[in-house]
């Protein structure tokens, strides 16, 4: 035990103290924060670039006015006496930046209408012109069917289903988007997390083995020993790394405010804070809000965590029984590591699935299996999994990575000192079906 003791310090230390380690463990959060404090300096300033839009409108479909709402920050100007192809070539002189120009048409006529610009029209801009223009069309087309506009406005549904969570607390809003989003991310962060860090474990044990290293350090202890001193010092670098991105952007969210001064001085105005509040409650902010209160975070947080440990030692060890029977051949490395990452692969495949349809045959065998659970159970478990599904799946995980641990320690033993030979996977079966 001593000797692992040893071997976790030393792949821990050698790791925390390099350069590459250091640097992104603080430009990660850096960046996040940066993000973070410019959107709010864009919120904050409700400044945006104006378009003066010149409108040919030759049906006479807004009939000289075109209404704007708050966000729309377009001006609209209406032309007269001119043609398309006659103001085309002149409205950018004239300080126009966008020509909307709309042919004859009548209230079953779909005639061409056109926007003139020198470059891609941005999209919103576009979405906002395709709106008003299907509006207007609609009204013309009430009118001329004998329809008041404002009647059929007022029949009009627009039903929007809340969902109510029944819990033991009392009633909670929940909001689809919500769960979705949390259930997705956290779906990826844990296949990022034991794709980049298993492939670690597979290079430093690479690494060692073309250094002849491994000789060295095999000679005071066992291969095993060796293998699970790696795994767990490199997945104590993942811990301590994700640990100092919680400190360090939580300390950077209280340092904001001294570093935008004048952004956040600008919170201090009646008007503004009034605002705020107003869209956090009653808002698209608000509906987020109640739909992370509705959501079982720390549930979320531990399956997270144990997910976590548990698919990255399974993984890990997978890998480091692949590195240690690779040499320096990239190619035969990729080889070795393809039906690894296939179940991983297949993993983020059933977890979008069981994000749309939880329930489904699928996404319960996915979360169940354990080369897909750490995953696919992420995708599920914003949405409600039955306490006996979430215990036989830890259970499995847990077994699991002894059993591959086991496995891969055989296949580790040999390989590690293995050199100049390529190995394939009808030899290393050999190994594991080899007693002594």
């Amino acid at each position: 035990m001593n000797k692992i003791r040893l071997i976790i310090e030393r792949e821990y230390m050698t790791r925390v103290k390099r350069k590459s380690f250091l640097l992104t463990t603080l430009l990660v959060p850096l960046v996040i924060v940066g993000f973070y404090a410019i959107i709010i300096a864009v919120s904050i300033s409700g400044e945006s670039n104006t378009q003066r839009i010149a409108v040919l409108d030759e049906a006479n479909l807004f009939n000289g006015v075109i209404e704007t709402g708050n966000n729309d920050k377009s001006t609209y100007t209406f032309i007269q006496d001119e043609t398309e192809q006659s103001f085309k070539n002149k409205y950018k002189k004239e300080g126009y930046s966008l020509f909307l120009y709309i042919p004859p048409l009548n209230e079953t006529d779909h005639a061409q209408i056109k926007v003139h610009s020198q470059s891609a029209v941005n999209l919103f801009v576009k979405s906002a012109l395709e709106k008003k223009i299907n509006a207007a069309i609609e009204k013309k087309r009430l009118v001329a069917a004998n329809i008041d506009p404002e009647i059929y406005k007022n029949i009009k549904a627009d039903i929007e289903i809340e969902n109510a969570i029944d819990s033991g607390k009392g009633e909670k809003r929940g909001v689809a988007g919500v769960a979705y989003a949390v259930s997705f991310i956290a779906g990826i962060l844990i296949y990022m997390i034991l794709l980049i860090y298993g492939t670690m474990v597979m290079r430093g044990v690479m690494e060692e083995k073309t250094n002849r290293i491994a000789e060295v350090i095999v000679s005071s202890a066992k291969p095993f020993q060796l293998m699970l001193g790696k795994i767990i010092g490199i997945g104590a670098v993942g811990i301590t790394q994700f640990a100092i991105w919680i400190v360090v952007m939580g300390l950077l969210q209280l340092i904001i405010p001294l570093l935008f001064p004048d952004v956040f001085s600008q919170l201090s105005d009646p008007a503004i804070r009034a605002a705020a509040t107003q869209q956090v409650n009653s808002g698209k902010l608000g509906i987020i809000f109640q739909g992370l209160h509705s959501l079982p975070i720390g549930l979320i947080l531990f399956c997270f965590i144990f997910y976590f440990l548990g698919g990255y030692l399974l993984y890990a060890a997978l890998f480091a029984a692949i590195g240690s029977v690779v040499s320096e051949d990239q190619q035969e490395a990729q080889q070795l590591v393809f039906p690894v990452m296939m179940p991983l692969i297949l993993g983020f495949v059933i977890m979008t699935k069981a994000i749309n349809d939880p329930d489904s045959g699928i996404a319960v065998f996915g979360s169940l299996f354990p080369l897909t659970s750490p995953v696919v159970m992420m995708g599920r478990i914003t949405y409600g999994v039955p306490w006996w599904q979430l215990g036989l799946s830890m259970l499995l995980l847990v077994l699991s990575f002894l059993f591959f641990t086991w496995i891969t320690a055989k296949i580790y033993r040999t390989g590690i000192l293995l050199y100049g030979k390529k190995v394939t996977w009808k030899e290393m079966w050999r190994w594991l079906v080899r007693k002594g």
